[in-house]
């Protein structure tokens, strides 16, 4: 088993072209014994967002602070504490801060084999 704080993981610039002002912390990542998923937790500061991006897994995603919305394929979603997500496989998508605080989210993904 496994219990610790989020702060304890570290948080680490998300460098993909397109990224504006992203951090990700690797809480359930390659180095942990989970079997079947990565869990993520994503900080996006006022004004930032992810890249518009396409990858063939699944993310199941959880808003814990902040607003924001979900920009797919010409619609826009809006997204605040409590609101939850599927992004299916290949589906085009980015995450955006529309907020004063930061925007925070979980992030489960299948973990690669």
């Amino acid at each position: 088993m496994i219990v610790k704080k989020y702060q304890h993981t570290p948080a680490e610039d998300v460098t993909m072209p397109g990224a504006e002002a992203v951090t990700i912390r690797w809480l359930l990542g390659k180095d942990s014994p989970a079997p079947n998923f990565y869990l993520r937790l994503f900080e996006v500061q006022p004004g930032g967002h992810s890249p518009y991006h396409t990858h063939a897994m699944e993310h199941e995603i959880f808003i814990l602070e902040g607003q924001g919305r979900i920009n797919a394929k010409g619609v826009q979603y809006a997204v605040s504490a409590g609101s939850f997500a599927l992004v299916e496989p290949n589906e085009e998508h980015q995450f955006e801060n529309t907020g004063k605080s930061v925007l925070k989210f979980l992030c489960l993904v299948p973990r690669e084999k």
